[in-house]
């Protein structure tokens, strides 16, 4: 009678403990209701067997023998976290590229009239004012006025778009040194949790922020992860490993660091170790990468130096279409042969452009021959602005083109932060802290704390009456 009182003392004991457990846990996932990247966890209770008999007379295992604390397990997901991560990696890449066309889309202002397609229609009416007025001063000074600042609005917005590629090499730096030192994260607690599973200790902490570390690295570089069976993580990106158990490889990036030099020298980034290029398809550096992109001759290269190379192309055709009128003419004091816009040899035509004149006497107007009053060549260059081939043709194709990438970027970028929200939502409704829920699991848990110590109080009681009150055997 008394094993069967012991064992049960033994039974009410694993209870005790099972629910104190219990309540540690549900105060754990209470107190991290709130912490970003924390997955719920959850008390593995397992039934005590009972102990094994042999012999001729053994009996079949008793029930009721207690329970005990397997451990402690996330209720996470593998294939709702590799979810959130690729929608996260999405996300990342079209925000970024959105963000990069919205901001060139705010620097040329188009389509407005103090924008530069508005400034090339008041150059053009200018010159139509002056063939009207032949001969009369002002009408060739508000031209020069004119031309001023077209040529001034050309520079101011490549200047912005050489200080938009810069600062987005500057993000794609910080983003390559952020993937660096996460990676360096992960493979560091790889080895924590590694060496505390393999003594039983509890890496739930440990998983958590390995968790927020790798779906940081799946926004900014597009990483897979693969859970492995000592519970590290291989992460790879490019199909080739960034964090391999307790060791992490790094990035550099390569690359010009002007516009114009990214011609012949690309932003891209490497392995550090020297095993060559990575290849990204999302994340935001892959983003960033896609910006940084030099132009090419089909013009489907980099956004912002496709700009570039747009605000270079209408200097250049302005430059040569307007020339190739003035030079036929003459001024009013007799010259000829005189272009109107001047190209500096070296650097970008965007910068190089500039008005030669400057006062009304060196502005080719009329005909050789014609007379003073004759307007003929002012005429004929204000024509300019409304050929098939015209700088304003050109310039207004490359702005409608960059209009329906950035309205295309922008939608793809709604579509894929709405399906990383569902992602997370996903994600979440399965390893976020319900406070309902604990709130119940507490109470369950204080129920049972306070049956298994009422069955032990039980217990106790009875063994007193057994030890203190019963009379003493052998005296007599």
């Amino acid at each position: 009678m008394s094993g069967n009182l012991l064992g049960s003392l033994n039974t009410a004991f694993s209870g005790l403990a099972a629910a104190q457990a219990g309540i540690e846990v549900t105060g754990d996932n209470i107190a991290n209701s709130t912490t970003p990247g924390y997955v719920r966890q959850q008390v593995d209770l397992q039934a005590v067997g009972g102990p094994a008999q042999v012999g001729p007379f053994a009996q079949p295992p008793t029930a009721g023998q207690g329970v005990r604390v397997a451990g402690v397990i996330q209720l996470g997901s593998v294939l709702l976290d590799a979810q959130a991560r690729s929608a996260g990696a999405a996300a990342g890449y079209s925000g970024v590229t959105a963000s990069g066309l919205s901001a060139l889309e705010s620097t040329l202002g188009e389509p407005n009239g103090d924008a530069i397609s508005g400034s090339l229609s008041k150059f053009w009416s200018a010159w139509q004012d002056v063939s009207n007025q032949p001969g009369a001063a002002a009408p060739v000074a508000a031209l020069l006025g004119k031309a001023g600042s077209l040529v001034g609005q050309i520079a101011t917005a490549y200047r912005s778009v050489q200080s938009q590629w810069s600062q987005t090499q500057q993000d794609l730096a910080t983003a390559t040194a952020q993937v660096n030192s996460d990676a360096a994260k992960v493979a560091q607690l790889n080895g924590q949790i590694r060496s505390i599973a393999a003594s039983g200790g509890d890496v739930n902490a440990l998983v958590t922020q390995r968790s927020t570390l790798l779906s940081g690295l799946a926004s900014l570089s597009g990483a897979a992860v693969v859970n492995n069976a000592d519970q590290t993580v291989t992460v790879s990106i490019g199909g080739a490993n960034l964090v391999q158990g307790t060791v992490a490889r790094s990035l550099t990036v390569t690359g010009s660091t002007t516009m114009e030099g990214a011609a012949t020298s690309p932003a891209g980034v490497q392995w550090s170790d020297g095993a060559g290029p990575v290849t990204l398809s999302s994340g935001t550096v892959a983003g960033d990468l896609a910006l940084l992109a030099p132009a090419t001759a089909a013009g489907n290269g980099g956004a912002i130096a496709e700009t570039a190379a747009k605000l270079n192309t209408l200097a250049t055709s302005l430059a040569q279409q307007v020339n190739a009128v003035s030079v036929t003419g003459t001024t009013s004091s007799g010259a000829t042969n005189v272009a109107f816009f001047g190209m500096s040899a070296t650097g970008p035509a965007a910068l190089g452009l500039s008005v030669l004149a400057t006062d009304p006497s060196g502005v080719a107007v009329a005909a050789p021959g014609a007379g003073a009053v004759d307007g003929s060549i002012a005429d004929a260059i204000g024509r300019l602005g409304v050929g098939a081939g015209s700088p304003d043709v050109a310039w207004a194709t490359g702005v409608i083109a960059l209009g329906t990438a950035t309205s295309n970027a922008t939608q793809q970028s709604t579509l894929d932060q709405s399906a990383q929200a569902a992602a997370t939502n996903a994600q979440s409704s399965q390893e976020s802290v319900s406070l309902d829920e604990e709130n119940m699991n507490l109470i369950a848990y204080q129920h049972a704390y306070q049956g298994s110590a009422r069955v032990m109080t039980a217990l106790d009681s009875v063994l007193d009456q057994l030890i203190n009150h019963t009379g003493l055997v052998g005296l007599g």
